[in-house]
């Protein structure tokens, strides 16, 4: 029979991966959602020009799931992982937890667990699932613009299936495919069009260019937009069609197509990392690699984000999770330009993000384990010291410019008997900071400031021990003296 204490991991563990997956499904789905509206406004033009079934417009949009998935999963993941904890951390469970024994080094593995799942997840889709979507994509793209042409191209009628070309045949070899008496107008990239008529002609497609080519035989070709129109005689003619997919399909070199080895090989062929299409396709496959790895990663930041909640503390932990995974994707953008244009050594630079992530993972999680601020107080008080120099100044003068404006179009009153006040009333003293030396009238937004220690009765008491107004007293008190010396 086993001991309770050999059975407390394992239902701790269950425990606390059923609150981290629960959020992380919720966030999932929301995220997901989001996505799928994003992407799904660029498809709309496309699926009502080619007026495609609900079977195939499911089909070509599961595609693009794997792409989606590549960016929702790490960041569903960090979000769940830090709303089961700071859930943990506000029901005091996390302080019950401390209290029985279990340090939060205990508790890191189920996270790495459930982390390592989730990458591995992702590296599935990001190694495996995109190029097979990317080519089943091109694949569907190229089949459905393939059957509008086909569907287009009718006996004895003006086709425009083709964009700014315009197609007229008289006969179809139904057995061949071979056209009769064909008449082409061409408009691309001209006002007048080019008018080319031939006696025969057909159609030919490249699925692997995205393309169709249509081949005239025994013709003229007229161009009338010229000052001296011209008129060519041929024997044989192309004309090359390039099939425009929809936004983030395939196109005629899509390194998404790729496999892992066909990455490498073809960096080789374009000449590795001296030339820019080799650098783009070992960027790729870094790409690949890197982003599984960050998911991992930002999975563990997420655990010492969450237990920043608490029953008398603000949970922060999701929008300082938000700002790092903005942070990581920002320096993954700056990375893969750096490795592009050799900047840095293409390694160097793609694995970067993920090391700066890391150690401040592991910074995070010490610094919650020894329940301290995850911030230092030396570095925060620097960051907000150096923040108040450089904004006070320009708070101050904005207030002092706003309180001017108010005055100068306060309506002018009419003069009536000026009404004594109370012998009883007494202005508010002005507060001295002794540190800095400086004092306040009340009314100034540091007047009830923690080091004003000092009390003065009135400005020349407060000049006379050496005191000096702040600037937006200072301006204050210059607006007062500029107004008595007006009247």
């Amino acid at each position: 029979m086993k001991s309770p204490s050999l059975r407390l991991p394992f239902l701790l563990y269950s425990y606390l991966a059923t609150e981290m997956l629960a959020p992380f499904f919720a966030s999932f789905l929301i995220m997901n959602c989001v996505f799928f509206l994003v992407k799904l406004i660029p498809f709309l033009n496309f699926v009502l020009d080619l007026k495609i079934g609900f079977t195939d417009f499911v089909r070509l949009f599961s595609y693009l799931f794997p792409n989606m998935f590549l960016y929702s999963i790490p960041m569903a993941a960090m979000i769940g992982i830090t709303i089961g904890f700071s859930r943990l951390a506000n029901d005091s469970e996390i302080l019950a937890f401390k209290a029985g024994g279990i340090s939060i080094y205990q508790i890191l593995p189920p996270v790495i667990v459930v982390a390592s799942l989730i990458a591995l997840l992702t590296s599935y889709f990001s190694i495996v699932l995109i190029p097979v979507s990317e080519v089943a994509m091109k694949q569907l793209t190229y089949q459905l613009l393939k059957e509008k042409i086909d569907k287009g191209i009718q006996e004895h009628q003006f086709t425009e299936a083709l964009g700014d070309l315009v197609v007229y045949v008289g006969k179809i070899d139904q057995e061949t495919g071979e056209w009769r008496d064909v008449w082409v107008s061409d408009m691309r990239g001209q006002v007048i069009p080019t008018i080319t008529m031939a006696s025969s002609g057909r159609m030919k497609s490249e699925i692997d260019r995205m393309k169709v080519t249509i081949i005239l035989r025994n013709g003229s070709l007229h161009r009338p937009d010229t000052p001296n129109s011209q008129v060519v005689q041929f024997a044989r003619y192309q004309l090359n069609i390039p099939l425009q997919p929809p936004a983030a399909a395939a196109n005629a070199f899509n390194r998404g197509t790729l496999t892992m080895p066909e990455l490498l090989t073809k960096a080789r062929e374009f000449g590795g990392t001296t030339t820019e299409k080799g650098r783009v396709l070992i960027i790729e496959y870094h790409k690949r690699l890197v982003l599984p790895a960050g998911c991992l990663i930002l999975c563990l930041l997420g655990l010492p984000l969450g237990l920043q909640a608490g029953p008398s503390r603000r949970a922060i932990g999701v929008p300082m999770g938000l700002a790092v995974f903005i942070l990581y994707y920002v320096l993954f953008t700056l990375a893969k330009m750096a490795a592009k244009d050799q900047t840095l050594p293409i390694g160097i630079a793609m694995w970067g993000p993920n090391m700066v992530i890391l150690l401040m993972a592991l910074f995070f999680i010490r610094q919650a384990s020894n329940e301290q601020p995850l911030i230092p107080e030396k570095i925060t008080s620097f960051i907000l010291v150096n923040l108040r120099k450089v904004f006070s100044p320009l708070f101050n003068r904005l207030q002092s410019a706003l309180i001017a404006f108010i005055e100068r179009i306060k309506p002018v009153r009419t003069t009536t008997p000026a009404v004594a006040a109370p012998a009883t009333a007494q202005p508010l003293p002005l507060h001295g900071d002794a540190r800095n030396r400086i004092f306040h009238l009340a009314g100034c937004k540091d007047y009830h400031d923690q080091h004003c220690t000092l009390e003065f009765r009135d400005i020349d008491v407060a000049v006379d021990a050496g005191f000096k107004p702040c600037e937006f007293c200072r301006n204050r008190i210059e607006l007062v003296r500029n107004a008595e010396a007006g009247q």
